[in-house]
C-alpha cells in the first residue's frame, strides 16, 4: 500500500511497479570495455599476409598516386556513368570521330580495367573497414584498461602502497602539464 499526501493532493492505493529485467553482463570485470575477445593465430596471420601478397603479385600494374595528382584528375562518378556508356557505344559507331591520341583498344582496356577492380575493391574495402574498426576497437579496449590501471596506481600511491609511486610517475610522464596528484583522470591524447 503506498500513500502520497502532497497539500492539495492525496494517493492511497496499493501500487506496482513492474521493474524491467536487466541484461546480465557478460563479463563481470569490466562491462562495456570488452567487445572484442579474440586473437589471431600465427598460422592465420602468415596465411593472411601470404593472401595479401598473391594479391599484390596478381596486379602489379597499381599505382600510387600523390595527393596532388588525385587532386588534378577528372573523376568518373555515378553521374559520369552515363556519359561514359554512350561514350562507348558512340565510339563504336564512330571511330571517325576518336581524336589521334585516343587508341579505341587502350579505351576499352581501361574501362574494363575500371569495371574489374571495382568488384576487386567493393571486397577489399569492406575487409579493411572491418579490419580497421577492429584494430581501433582493440586499441581502444586497451587504452582503457591502461587508464584504469594508471588511476589505480595514482590511487595508490596517494595512499602510501610501496612502489606504486614508481609506477605512477614514470606513467604519468605520458600526460605532460598534468599536476601530479590531479583529482580528474586524464583526458585521451589524440595520437
Amino acid at each position: 500500500m503506498a500513500h502520497f499526501d502532497t497539500p492539495g493532493l492525496m494517493f492511497d492505493s496499493d501500487v506496482f511497479f513492474d521493474e524491467p529485467e536487466l541484461p546480465t553482463p557478460t563479463n563481470k570485470h569490466m562491462p562495456n570495455d570488452n567487445r572484442i575477445s579474440a586473437t589471431l593465430a600465427p598460422a592465420d596471420k602468415t596465411a593472411v599476409l601470404d593472401a595479401i601478397n598473391i594479391i599484390k603479385t596478381k596486379l602489379p600494374f597499381l599505382v600510387n598516386l600523390s595527393s596532388l595528382e588525385r587532386r588534378a584528375m577528372p573523376k568518373m562518378s555515378d553521374k559520369t556513368l552515363a556519359f561514359d556508356e554512350k561514350c562507348v557505344l558512340y565510339m563504336a559507331a564512330h571511330p571517325e570521330l576518336l581524336p589521334g591520341f585516343v587508341t579505341a583498344d587502350e579505351v576499352m582496356k581501361d574501362r574494363t580495367l575500371r569495371l574489374d577492380l571495382t568488384e576487386v575493391l567493393q571486397e577489399l574495402q569492406q575487409v579493411t573497414q572491418g579490419v580497421s574498426d577492429t584494430v581501433m576497437l582493440a586499441s581502444s579496449e586497451a587504452y582503457k584498461a591502461d587508464l584504469a590501471f594508471y588511476q589505480n596506481a595514482r590511487q595508490a600511491a596517494q595512499r602510501g602502497v610501496m612502489g606504486a609511486d614508481t609506477i605512477y610517475n614514470d606513467l604519468s610522464e605520458r600526460f605532460p602539464g598534468r599536476i601530479k596528484g590531479q583529482a580528474h583522470p586524464p583526458a585521451a591524447p589524440t595520437q
